[in-house]
């Protein structure tokens, strides 16, 4: 073992060895083996370098240093243009290479903190799921919960004991009752003096005398704390204590920061005195200090340092009294003369009118061109001669003042207010407002000619001038003056500008959204005046006149609208939409003849129209004019014979209760159009609720789906009969193969969740819901059924879900305002109607529920405003309005009567 022979033994060093260095031995060495100018210390940079890690890796190596400076060999060298730029270099190097960087740094960083929270959660985020939990407990489970104290340390083995009680003594609980109770008994010197007790020298003790003593030393104190000047006292008695509650008392935080900006602002004014934001600012932290004496002195010296501040002058007249203030200014316009606000201030401080103009007049002997001193004088005025005057000599002094010259033009008469907007646009030729003025004047006194004319002329002028307003600027113009009445100057406004700086090919759409721009601003005039421009530019297009008549229906009069539909058609006579618009306005207006004309030269216009058809059987039927009805649909069968036709005559016959005449016409239908889904509808329905034959209608129902599969409202009637039948286990069935042939259809999982309610299956029914919204997570009647499966106290959160999935959905919105009605939060849930009508007004739904909330909780006004917002609306979808619209008992009903059914038959939310 060890005569073994290592494998160094007998080979040179390596270079720069020195035996025993790594144990400490320093060795030594001879000038042939260092060589010339090596100090007997150094042992080889390797080895040096190896020490200086080992110690720490210090940069400031000894031998770089400089014996006369410890800091570098160089740091006292002078710092040139050459080390600036090469540094400045250096950092703009670096800050580019910082910034190359910065973004993937910055996603690391996100990265590991993400990861950081995810392996280390906070609590609140642990306990998220059991904070949800605790909306459903109710009070008496809250007040089962015990005391955190109650669990922990003694306390809890103190909870599991009895309590011990240690019964006293019969001596200590007597001492105890005497101690606190009263002498009854009188010993026998009180007896002797007849129960009174003397003291020893014989004095009687005075309650009155010490009362009144106590009285006069508290009169003395209050006089002597009262500033009492000639006898009476600035303390109000009655308001004093009220006084004492109004004084802040401050925290000794904010006395400190007090302390420290007093001292801040005290260096300030010190060492830069004519700095007045350092005077006022130190003024106004005496005010809030509460000191105001102090706060005056400051802003005293600050006004005697700063004279030509008017901000410090109108400080030290602020914080002053009134009399005080008017001296303060005084001294202000002897510094000031030209300074407007102190001129206005000293007016303001004023309170005799007299005193206010003479104050004012003065002010415009020093600054005659001041516009907002000019204007306050006019106001003062009460006689419109006097202001007259004085306006006229403004508008000498400020020519170029348009306000001046407009208010000196509506006090003339109308001779004299043209020639002063003549002097007043040969002054200021670039002002839009005064040609705007001199049309208007024109309006007012009758000549309607003349306000295109100035119009235009004004808009050539100002292009000539250079002053060229867009045409955004010109509608606000419009806007503005239909706000002020001036309607023909609007509309002459918008004739002359609606095409500037508009390409040809973008005038249609541009106009349109001016339009609707104005209308939302409740510029109706100005609306209407783009669509007559838009409509002589483009008399052809239909949706213009479209807009124009919608326009005219909800902000114009009868009159206006029947005018623009008969020049529409005249235009457009292939528009179906609006001979039909015409048509209701008339019917709705209890003008049937008239409906029946306008329907008549519709079908001169479009002969085989479809729509067209049956408006006119609608208006025959609805006036109880069956026959005719009967004959327009044969004639519409022969000329037209489109599938709705077929239905409305099946459904005339319905309604007459000739059900033989339906099922025949149901027939032939259903030759003609075999996969029309509301022919088989209607069949079914009639066998099944007028002829009572269940059978008969399910074998209609089940070769309706074959022949219209992806038809959901077939299969629902089909699932809804079988249940009828009893055979449960069979809608189910049906509704499967429904949902298998129309994949994500809410219709179908609402109908199926709700016949496992009606079967009170509720588990079967949650787990279908859950089903029903992995498949259609955003379908606010799946969400409806969801929340009210769950019981009342976790139908909040459930809500939530359901708004974050489907925000806008008239369904869950109206869901949600029911669970504040359920919990008597009135004002909320009116709110949510109103956003959930706002959102769908065709949801028909919604307004019946807010009506049948109105009825119950709010006013005759409420429940009419409800009323008209549908009928305005006109509301066609929602289930159970649907179910009542189309009900045979309420066939020809107006909307609001349809309104009142649908909400008397909702039942309340249980």
């Amino acid at each position: 073992m060890f005569g073994a022979t290592k494998d160094f033994i007998g080979k040179p060093a390596p270079p720069n060895y020195v035996a025993g260095l790594g144990r400490g031995a320093t060795g030594f060495t001879t000038r042939s083996d260092i060589g010339p100018a090596r100090e007997s210390g150094d042992f080889g940079g390797d080895a040096k370098q190896g020490a200086a890690g080992k110690e720490g890796g210090d940069d400031d190596d000894e031998r770089f240093q400089d014996p006369d400076n410890e800091v570098g060999l160089f740091s006292g060298a002078p710092y040139e243009e050459d080390d600036e730029e090469a540094d400045r270099v250096w950092a703009m190097i670096d800050t580019k290479m910082d910034e190359r960087r910065k973004a993937r740094r910055e996603a690391r960083e996100r990265e590991e903190l993400a990861r950081y929270r995810q392996e280390r959660p906070k609590i609140s985020q642990q306990f998220a799921d059991l904070k949800r939990q605790l909306s459903s407990i109710d009070e008496d489970e809250w007040a089962a919960i015990p005391e955190v104290g109650d669990l922990v340390g003694k306390n809890r083995k103190r909870n599991k004991m009895p309590e011990r009680y240690t019964p006293m003594t019969d001596t200590i609980l007597a001492a105890a009752r005497d101690k606190t109770g009263y002498d009854t008994t009188l010993s026998e010197q009180e007896q002797k003096l007849g129960g009174v007790t003397t003291p020893a020298d014989g004095m009687m003790t005075n309650f009155r005398e010490i009362g009144q003593a106590r009285d006069k030393v508290l009169g003395l104190k209050l006089d002597q704390v009262s500033d009492s000047v000639s006898g009476q006292t600035t303390i109000d008695p009655k308001g004093y204590l009220t006084d004492l509650n109004s004084v802040v008392v401050k925290s000794d935080a904010e006395i400190g920061d007090i302390k420290k900006a007093r001292l801040l602002l005290n260096s300030v004014i010190t060492t830069n005195p004519k700095h007045a934001p350092g005077w006022i600012a130190a003024a106004r932290l005496e005010e809030v200090a509460g000191r105001p004496v102090q706060a005056r002195n400051i802003i005293a010296k600050g006004c005697e340092q700063c004279p030509k501040s008017e901000d410090a002058w109108l400080e030290s007249a602020r914080l002053n009294t009134v009399e005080n203030a008017k001296i303060i200014l005084a001294n202000a316009v002897r510094q000031l003369p030209q300074s407007v606000k102190i001129w206005l201030k000293a007016v303001d401080l004023e309170t005799d009118p007299k005193a206010q103009k003479r104050v004012l007049r003065r002010a415009l002997e020093f600054i005659p061109n001041s516009v907002k001193l000019w204007r306050a004088a006019v106001n003062m005025e009460e006689n419109p001669d006097d202001a007259k005057v004085l306006l006229s000599r403004a508008v000498e002094l400020v020519p170029l003042s348009v306000e001046l010259w407009l208010a000196l033009a509506r006090l003339e008469s109308y001779e004299n207010a043209q020639k002063v907007l003549n002097k007043a646009r040969a002054a200021i030729p670039t002002s839009h407002e005064i040609w705007i003025a001199a049309a208007r004047l024109e309006e007012q006194h009758g000549k309607p000619h003349m306000v295109d004319r100035i119009i235009q002329l004004a808009a050539r002028a100002l292009s000539q001038t250079g002053t060229v307003l867009d045409r955004d600027q010109w509608l606000k113009e419009a806007e503005k003056c239909e706000k002020n009445g001036s309607v023909l100057t609007c509309q002459a406004i918008v004739r002359a500008t609606i095409g500037l700086g508009v390409e040809e090919e973008d005038q249609k759409a541009t106009w349109m959204e001016d339009a609707e721009s104005c209308v939302a601003h409740g510029s109706i005039e100005t609306a209407r005046a783009i669509y007559a421009h838009a409509l002589k530019v483009f008399p052809g297009r239909k949706s213009i006149w479209m807009a124009a008549a919608y326009l005219e229906k909800g902000h114009g009069t009868p009159q206006s609208l029947e005018e623009l539909l008969q020049r529409a058609v005249r235009y457009c006579p292939q528009a179906e939409v609006l001979w039909l618009m015409g048509a209701k306005e008339k019917w709705l207006a209890d003008d049937v003849q008239g409906a029946r004309a306008i329907l008549e030269e519709a079908f001169r216009a479009n002969p085989n129209s479809e729509k067209i058809w049956l408006a006119a059987v609608k208006v025959e039927s609805e006036s109880n004019e069956y026959e005719r009805a009967r004959k327009l649909l044969e004639l519409a069968r022969k000329e037209s014979g489109t599938d709705r036709v077929w239905m409305k005559s099946a459904m005339l016959e319905r309604q007459l209760k000739n059900y033989d005449g339906c099922l025949e016409l149901l027939e032939e239908g259903l030759q003609r159009y075999p996969t029309f889904d509301k022919l088989w509808a209607i069949k079914g329905q009639v066998e099944d609720e007028a002829l009572n034959n269940s059978s008969k209608a399910r074998e209609t129902y089940n070769k309706a789906v074959k022949n219209c599969p992806k038809s959901t409202l077939l299969w629902i009637l089909l699932a809804k009969l079988e249940e009828k039948m009893g055979m449960v286990t069979k809608a189910r069935s049906t509704l499967e193969k429904a949902r298998y042939t129309n994949p994500k259809t809410p219709e179908l999982w609402v109908e199926g969740i709700r016949i496992e309610v009606r079967a009170k299956n509720q588990s079967v029914a949650k787990s279908m819901s859950a089903k029903a919204l992995q498949e259609c997570p955003t379908s606010g009647a799946i969400w409806r059924e969801v929340i009210f499966l769950e019981a009342r106290p976790q139908r909040k959160a459930r809500s939530v879900d359901a708004l974050k999935k489907c925000e806008h959905d008239p369904i869950v919105v109206t869901t949600v305002a029911l669970l504040f009605w359920t919990d008597r939060k009135i004002d909320k849930a009116r709110n949510w109607f109103q956003k959930a009508v706002q959102i769908d007004p065709d949801q028909g739904d919604s307004f019946a529920w807010w009506y049948k909330f109105e009825l119950q909780h709010g006013t005759e006004e409420q429940q009419e405003a409800v009323v008209k917002r549908c009928v305005a609306s006109e509301p066609r979808h929602g289930e159970r309005w649907t179910a009542v619209a189309k009900d045979m008992a309420n066939i020809g009903k107006r909307t609001a009567d349809i309104l009142k059914l649908c909400a008397a038959q909702l039942e309340p939310i249980k």
